[in-house]
């Protein structure tokens, strides 16, 4: 196997069988720990979109990987239809494919959806229906970044049923939507039921800006028994910073 060098990115494709419309891209924090350390998780956060995803990445990544998978299954005789998730090493030499997915990623697809401006439900039909020819989403400018709030011990052994409060307060801070995961409701209460239970997502004009915004929703929630990372988007946020300097 080639070993590879650079930096990780998501990008996202609709497919109709004959067809690949790019959607968008995105960067998420595999690792539980700061600084990208420790075991990996299902992703502790993610944001929207990848700034190493430059306007020439995204068309190499169109003609060099996605196209060709595409033409390549239907003369095989198994168009494919659907979403088409391509995680990407950026080398020196340009975008190479790690893997495939066949679905929007767990916390990306919650970026894209704050940033998507177009009818969700249209475009999957569209493809559904192989007709995607013509169909351009429109995407906002803005970044989103989303927190993961998951339970203590998470990826490891954790317990459920920890009482979580501050949910609609998280909600209520402009900017900020919160979507649930890992989440049941027992009598009057909101409780934890998985590993990774909340995404807090904030949108904004900037990394920066949507980074405080969501970090701002998940200091309204009261969870004891929950932890998150607190440097979600660092490297985007170091790149836009030396980008001003």
């Amino acid at each position: 196997e080639e070993f590879l060098e650079g930096e990780e990115a998501s990008f996202f494709a609709l497919c109709d069988g004959e067809r690949a419309i790019p959607l968008a891209t995105a960067q998420d924090h595999k690792q539980v720990g700061e600084g990208d350390t420790g075991p990996n998780t299902g992703g502790m956060g993610a944001y929207s979109p990848a700034p190493v995803m430059s306007d020439e990445m995204c068309q190499r990544t169109m003609d060099e990987i996605i196209t060709p998978t595409i033409k390549a299954m239907k003369a095989a005789g198994t168009p494919y239809r659907g979403v088409l998730f391509a995680g990407l090493m950026i080398t020196g030499s340009g975008p190479q494919l790690i893997e495939y997915n066949v679905r929007f990623g767990d916390p990306e697809c919650q970026v894209l959806m704050m940033r998507l401006k177009s009818d969700l439900v249209e475009l999957l039909d569209a493809a559904a229906s192989g007709n995607l020819a013509g169909c351009e989403p429109e995407w906002s400018t803005r970044t989103a970044l989303t927190v993961v709030m998951a339970t203590k011990g998470y990826p490891g052994l954790y317990e459920k049923g920890s009482v979580i409060s501050g949910v609609d307060e998280a909600g209520a801070v402009s900017g900020v939507e919160v979507f649930h995961a890992g989440t049941a409701v027992s009598g009057d209460d909101l409780v934890a039921a998985g590993g990774r239970v909340l995404n807090i997502t904030g949108i904004g004009r900037d990394v920066l800006t949507a980074r405080n915004r969501a970090y701002e929703g998940v200091a309204k929630i009261s969870w004891p028994d929950g932890f998150y990372r607190s440097d979600i988007g660092w490297r985007a946020l170091e790149r836009e910073t030396d980008k001003q300097d």
